[in-house]
């Protein structure tokens, strides 16, 4: 059974290495393992061997304010070099020889730019409700459900509505909300509904467009974040307190109940997607 919604694609997202802010776009193509160019890179902090993510903003402070692009269009098997621009405003590429160098100077700590995570990877995670105990900082495992070798914390794919960010918005009028906070990868106009309503989608298949269709594996649970300053947001610790906490349900990760806000979802069948795109519940 279909049920052909007025919700439509609004905007996509591509972060092209891992925790620096990305690129917003008009239409991408989505392949079984997530969106074109999504997540290729990150940097993998040479002492230890983990993935570098803003997560742990106590070690990678300011890590939000790198930003990623591609130097031009992607196709599939195509090359993939990027520029990063620092917070000072320094514009890197990705193929320069002495690009590890660079990074690992402004960072203050020996890093490297990679395109596959080691065996086993694993990133520091830090947890604000538990600021000065020894459970502050959790080692996770990176991949989950997405492919092994990829950079993905869970999942491949990211869907999050407009309903589910007025929502927060009502629960917490000091905040700023907007999908950037949340880095969704597919960014949907719910048409004036109400509340956190792709909470209803777990388990349910969703035809975006022509072709593109995604499984809604299970609710996205939310870190620090969406706390964190990025671009002209500031930081604001409110916004998981008063908004995100709000939602149900929580999900069981790390031994602790996080509470969620958009969804994960694994591709069934690839395809383009673009602003406009209508989408279709499948039971």
């Amino acid at each position: 059974m279909s049920n052909k919604s007025a919700i439509t694609v609004s905007t996509l997202w591509r972060y092209p290495v891992k925790s620096m802010m990305g690129e917003e776009l008009n239409g991408a193509q989505v392949n079984l393992t997530g969106l074109l160019g999504d997540r290729y890179y990150a940097l993998i902090d040479v002492e230890t061997d983990k993935v570098v993510s803003a997560k742990n903003p106590k070690k990678w402070p300011g890590f939000f304010s790198f930003r990623s692009a591609y130097t031009a269009p992607l196709e599939a098997n195509s090359d993939h070099a990027l520029w990063i621009t620092l917070p000072d405003g320094t514009v890197l590429h990705s193929e320069q020889t002495d690009i590890n160098d660079k990074l690992s100077g402004f960072l203050g700590r020996p890093v490297r730019l990679e395109t596959k995570a080691p065996d086993a990877a694993k990133l520091e995670q830090y947890w604000p409700e538990y600021d000065g105990d020894s459970n502050e900082i959790s080692n996770e495992g990176v991949a989950g459900d997405a492919p092994q070798g990829s950079f993905f914390d869970y999942a491949a794919l990211h869907l999050l509505t407009s309903s589910s960010i007025e929502a927060m918005q009502k629960l917490y009028p000091a905040g700023r909300f907007e999908a950037r906070r949340f880095r969704p990868n597919i960014m949907l106009d719910t048409a004036g509904l109400e509340g956190f309503v792709e909470n209803d989608w777990v388990g349910k298949t969703i035809r975006l467009g022509d072709t593109l269709r995604v499984h809604i594996s299970y609710p996205c649970p939310r870190c620090v974040m969406p706390t964190l300053a990025q671009g002209d947001l500031p930081a604001d610790g409110g916004i998981l307190k008063h908004a995100v906490a709000k939602n149900t349900p929580f999900v069981s990760f790390a031994g602790k109940e996080l509470p969620s806000v958009g969804v994960y979802a694994k591709v069934v069948h690839p395809g383009w997607v673009k602003r406009g795109d209508s989408i279709t519940i499948e039971d």
